[in-house]
């Protein structure tokens, strides 16, 4: 990777990545694109353009202008908000990948785009889901997903592209508010035991997902992305994770620091059925064996490391109000 677009720049994972990849492959070699602008880092560190991904002449032209070889396809309505608008998802996500895998097939590119634990479904084995397994989702998240996956595969296959991907469990970070995924409790009961001490979770107790700290997850795109392409046996769908935990377990770890934290629980319907269709933990020894996967942060230390960033941006915002 020498020149780097990446779409959904503002998103959860965008907002962190291109620091990231800007850190190791310069500022002006990391074109950030969304479909509006903010004040963040990533937008004013670098080259920003406006972008919707579902204009697919508009995404070619940026592609030719900055004369990228990578696009990270970040641009997609995650779960919840997916099945609250299922059709606009489809659009969005399905449009989207299609003009990111048509711009990488005309111009050559390396393409990244993210799967997600959502491609399963109820009737995936829930413990330890191998790499290759039944995928049958009940959501329209994870329709796309699974069809994302497989398009990928085809365009590989077919025209030759490199298509590389992972299945993310679900991302936990300080930096990015949530973005309406079914795992968005994880972030929130942080934020919610620093600021007020108690937490009402939207997911049930007993509830497992696997979960994984931003920083990992950041590292492995960058990882995947430089590995050596013979070694890449599944390329598209690479089961990670680094922890697989429920609300009461995130909470006990949060009570090591904050010993009065209170989670109570207003479970929303919609949100659990999603959770339940999910695996409880999966098996990531293919990613482990194929390309060198490993994490760095378990739920202690991440929990260590998300309350004390959230203490300081806090704190920052507080500074800036007086």
């Amino acid at each position: 990777m020498k020149k780097i677009m990446v779409t959904g720049a503002l998103g959860q994972i965008g907002t962190e990545l291109v620091i990231k990849l800007r850190s190791l492959y310069g500022e002006e070699h990391v074109v950030a694109t969304d479909i509006c602008i903010d004040e963040s880092v990533a937008a004013t560190s670098g080259p920003f353009e406006i972008l919707d991904v579902t204009d697919g002449k508009r995404m070619l032209e940026l592609a030719k202008k900055y004369r990228v070889d990578t696009i990270m396809h970040l641009a997609a309505m995650l779960s919840a908000v997916a099945e609250a608008k299922p059709l606009v998802a489809w659009n969005v996500n399905m449009g989207g990948l299609v003009n990111a895998l048509e711009t990488s097939r005309e111009l050559g590119l390396q393409l990244f785009t993210p799967s997600s634990i959502g491609a399963f479904g109820p009737s995936t084995p829930k413990d330890r889901t191998p790499q290759v397994t039944i995928e049958r989702p009940t959501t329209m998240y994870g329709v796309n997903k699974v069809s994302g996956e497989l398009l990928c595969d085809y365009y590989f296959a077919k025209f030759g592209v490199d298509t590389r991907g992972v299945r993310f469990p679900g991302l936990i970070s300080y930096v990015a508010p949530p973005g309406g995924g079914t795992t968005d409790y994880a972030v929130e009961i942080y934020y919610d035991a620093v600021e007020k001490g108690r937490y009402t979770s939207f997911i049930d107790k007993g509830t497992y997902m696997d979960m994984m700290y931003m920083p990992d997850a950041l590292q492995a795109i960058v990882q995947l992305m430089e590995a050596d392409p013979a070694s890449l046996k599944y390329r598209n769908a690479y089961n990670i994770t680094a922890m697989s935990i429920e609300p009461e377990e995130i909470a006990g770890a949060i009570r090591d620091y904050l010993p009065n934290f209170k989670l109570e629980y207003s479970v929303d319907p919609v949100r659990q059925a999603i959770a339940e269709s999910w695996p409880n933990s999966i098996d990531d020894t293919a990613a482990r064996e194929d390309w060198g996967f490993k994490t760095s942060f378990d739920l202690k230390k991440m929990t260590a490391d998300m309350l004390k960033k959230i203490e300081r941006k806090i704190e920052r915002k507080g500074k800036m109000a007086q």
